[in-house]
Parts: C-alpha cells; sequence; structure tokens
C-alpha cells in the first residue's frame, strides 16, 4: 500500500476534533437521557469516515503523541504499543464538562474475499453533569478484493448503564463482486434494556443521513447529516512552536510527509527507513538493559478476557499548541 501523509495516530484524533459542529458538546446540553442518548450515538456515528483503497496513514512508533485543541475540546492521544498496535485516547471539555476515553486495538483476520480488521477496545463518553457514562465499541473495517474497497462492517452497539438506554447497530455494503446491496448503510434500533421495548428504529447510510423513527408515532426524523458534519473542515495550525513536543506525529514523520508531498519517493522512503531504524535500535537497547518502555500519559493493562485496558494519568488534558480554527 502507498502511504499518505499522516499517522494512524492523527486519523484517530481526526474523527473527534475535525467536525464543523460541536456534536460532542451538544451532547451535554440536551435536557432528556433520552435527547442526551440520541446525541451521544450521532457523535459516535460521526467517528466512522470514508477510506480508500490502496493508501494507508503511516503505522505509528512505539510512544508517538498527538495533541490537538478545538474550541474547549482538548484532544491527546499516545501509541502505548507497537506490536501489536493500541492507541489510547483521552479527550477532556471542562466547558461542557465532559470526558473521552478511547482504547483502539485492531486485530486483522484474512477470510479469503477480504482482510477484517476488528476494532477491539472501547468508548467512554463521560457527560458528569449529568453522571451519566456512555460504552461504545466500534464497527469492524472490511478490506475487500472484488471489487476493491474499504468499508465499515459487522455491527456496533452503544450502552448508558445510568439510564438503561441502548442502541445496537449493523453496518452493511455491496456483496461480493458489487451486485447487490446499498453501499455504507446502517440499520439498528434503541430500546430501554429494563422492559427490552423498542423505541426507535435507524436506518440510512453513515456516509450521507442517518435517520430515527419514533415507534410510537411513526414520526421520522434526520439523526445524523454527514454533509453537514464533515464539510467546511479547517485544518489544523501550529499556534505554539515551542510548545510542539518531540513525539508529536508531525515532528515524527515531517521529513517522510514533505518527500510524499513533494513527490521525491526516495527522499520519502529513506526517512522512513531511518524512523524504523532508529526504533529498532531503541528496541535493542531497551532489551539489552532489561528495560520495559512505559507510557508517558496514560496507565496500561492487558488481560486474555478484557484486552487492552488504558486510563489516564492526568484528569484533564491542557489545551495544546496545536488547534483547530472554529467554524462560524
Amino acid at each position: 500500500m502507498f502511504n499518505i501523509p499522516k499517522s494512524h495516530l492523527q486519523c484517530y484524533g481526526e474523527s473527534v476534533y475535525c467536525i464543523s459542529d460541536d456534536l460532542l458538546g451538544k451532547c451535554n446540553t440536551k435536557e432528556s437521557p433520552i435527547e442526551r442518548f440520541k446525541a451521544v450515538l450521532a457523535w459516535n456515528i460521526s467517528t466512522l469516515r470514508p477510506l480508500l483503497f490502496g493508501v494507508s496513514p503511516y503505522n505509528p512508533i512505539l510512544g508517538e503523541t498527538h495533541h490537538v485543541s478545538r474550541g474547549s475540546l482538548n484532544v491527546l492521544l499516545e501509541q502505548i504499543s507497537h506490536h501489536p498496535p493500541v492507541t489510547a485516547l483521552h479527550a477532556t471539555d471542562e466547558k461542557e464538562n465532559i470526558e473521552l476515553l478511547w482504547c483502539q486495538h485492531p486485530v486483522p483476520k484474512f477470510t479469503g474475499t477480504l482482510i477484517e480488521a476488528k476494532m477491539r477496545g472501547q468508548r467512554e463518553v463521560k457527560l458528569m453533569n449529568h453522571g451519566e457514562t456512555y460504552v461504545m465499541n466500534s464497527p469492524s473495517l472490511l478490506f475487500k478484493f472484488f471489487p476493491p474497497g474499504v468499508e465499515w462492517g459487522g455491527s456496533d452497539w452503544l450502552r448508558c448503564h445510568e439510564t438503561g438506554l441502548e442502541a445496537e447497530l449493523t453496518f452493511g455494503g455491496k456483496s461480493f463482486l458489487g451486485l447487490r446491496g446499498t453501499p455504507r448503510t446502517i440499520k439498528g434500533k434503541i430500546f430501554d434494556s429494563s422492559s427490552n421495548r423498542q423505541l426507535f428504529e435507524i436506518n440510512g447510510q453513515w456516509d450521507k443521513s442517518v435517520t430515527l423513527k419514533d415507534l410510537r408515532n411513526g414520526e421520522v426524523k434526520v439523526l445524523y447529516n454527514a454533509k453537514e458534519i464533515t464539510s467546511g473542515l479547517k485544518t489544523p495550525i501550529v499556534k505554539d512552536l515551542n510548545g510542539v513536543c518531540q513525539s508529536e506525529s508531525a515532528m515524527v514523520w515531517s521529513e517522510v510527509s514533505q518527500g510524499i508531498m513533494s513527490k521525491n519517493w526516495e527522499k520519502a522512503r529513506e526517512a522512513k527507513k531511518e524512523i524504523e531504524k532508529n526504533q529498532r535500535v531503541l528496541q535493542k537497547e531497551r532489551k539489552s538493559k532489561s528495560e520495559t518502555w512505559v507510557p508517558k500519559y496514560f496507565n496500561v493493562s492487558y488481560s486474555k478476557k478484557n484486552g487492552w485496558n488504558c486510563s489516564p494519568l492526568q484528569k484533564t488534558i491542557p489545551p495544546a499548541p496545536i488547534v483547530v480554527p472554529l467554524n462560524f
């Protein structure tokens, strides 16, 4: 695959802060539990972004970080494992009193006609003003060979223990050889887990529009409009160059990205080889000294039953030296 000039770490962060509307902040402003649940669900769908077959971001190096602010939302990511690749994200919005935790570990599996990357780990959105925690997982990434393409597929769920509300989602696309089906579909339901009573039906395409049908009265409303949310996105800018640390994604991969953007493929290739070489040297040095690498911003644990678990060392994330201009 060819590389695009950014890291997977940056791509994960962009799904949180590259948005033209503050969907995460709005989750806190809704008055009723069901409206807050729908707002979190809309935000969860907004993190799905279209991908291109045949191109891939850089694989983050161990300890690589990405720190960006958008308005009052401050986002920090760290690559806490390289083999296997595990990314931890912590974001806080002190104005809206919201916290986001996200630990992601893709596990690829070859099935003959495609490669399925299961996204293990989970996300937690905490609305502190309401004492509510929303836990959700991610669908799988499907790399299809016939016809070639990348889709989100499988299932997804969202739960709030405090209110008893849950959502189940199924993602679909084109069938084998692309003869049937609609690309990027999403279907599902919202229900009350205490009574198992279904409240809403979910239908649409996550890259276009997703609707909710109220089963009490048959009313259909738009839950999420991708065009409104992902149009007019602003490029992050460096506000404080001295505050950018050496582990920041853009710093780590700067020479590789410059080579790609100038179409100097030899420069990009040599710069990438140098980064990989330095990582092997550091790994060898740690091994010779019997040292274990420790993340800077997260406590990390692993078990066969629960997988990777990441807890932040900081209560809140400080404003970043890299900022995303707000849309007005």
